[in-house]
């Protein structure tokens, strides 16, 4: 593919696609958005890199050595979830495990399905693959896939949103580049994602906050 139209395609998915989502509002609309990027994005692996679909998964990497780490990780930024939204929106605490426990299973069980899954084959799988051109380095690749993650966050019109996804798209895409491994970050993702909704930060990332302040 001619690298101009390489670049016209990066720019339109990765930021005027997301920009008018932004612009328009349209935060609750955000799932239908992402497994639209997704088909589109599976669709070109299909045709443009047979081989690379095939092995994406990788689930070899999902070892003991490369989960350690990604556990104490974890552990450690759940603490700081719940600390930070005891400190920054005590209300919202634990909300969803008070309020609505009928749907903490539901939450366990789709997130990282629904919607882990689609992201990191966006923003790791198809972006580390598709845009090396344009990011040669290994750093480079890392810190794009960052920014389009936490541009894509946006959405959600508060400052927490993309804060967190900042923070989190380093943390994701520091475990992509290292192994190549969709299953394994996705399964980072979906811990991630499940501590966020169940310490009550999950409503900076549902379309109910798209007007928070």
């Amino acid at each position: 593919m001619p690298k101009y139209l390489l670049a016209v395609e990066f720019v339109l998915l990765c930021i005027l696609f997301p920009t008018l989502i932004i612009v328009n509002v349209w935060g609750m609309f955000m799932f239908n958005f992402l497994w639209a990027a997704t088909a589109y994005c599976l669709i070109i692996l299909k045709f443009r890199y047979p081989g690379f679909l095939k092995d994406m998964w990788k689930f070899r990497e999902v070892n003991w050595t490369n989960m350690k780490p990604i556990l104490l990780r974890w552990v450690l930024a759940s603490i700081g979830m719940v600390i930070f939204i005891h400190i920054y929106d005590p209300e919202k605490a634990f909300n969803i495990v008070k309020e609505r426990p009928e749907i903490i299973p539901m939450i366990m069980v789709f997130y990282p399905i629904m919607s882990a899954i689609p992201q990191e084959l966006v923003f790791c799988s198809f972006f580390f693959k598709r845009y090396h051109r344009y990011f040669p380095t290994e750093r480079a690749k890392i810190i794009a896939s960052m920014l389009v993650f936490a541009y894509a966050h946006i959405l959600y019109l508060n400052p927490v949103g993309p804060t967190l996804s900042l923070l989190a798209g380093y943390i994701f895409a520091q475990t992509y580049s290292k192994s190549r491994s969709l299953a394994l970050v996705s399964i980072e993702h979906g811990l991630y994602g499940c501590t966020l909704f169940l310490s009550g930060l999950g409503y900076y990332f549902y379309s109910g906050a798209v007007a928070a302040p």
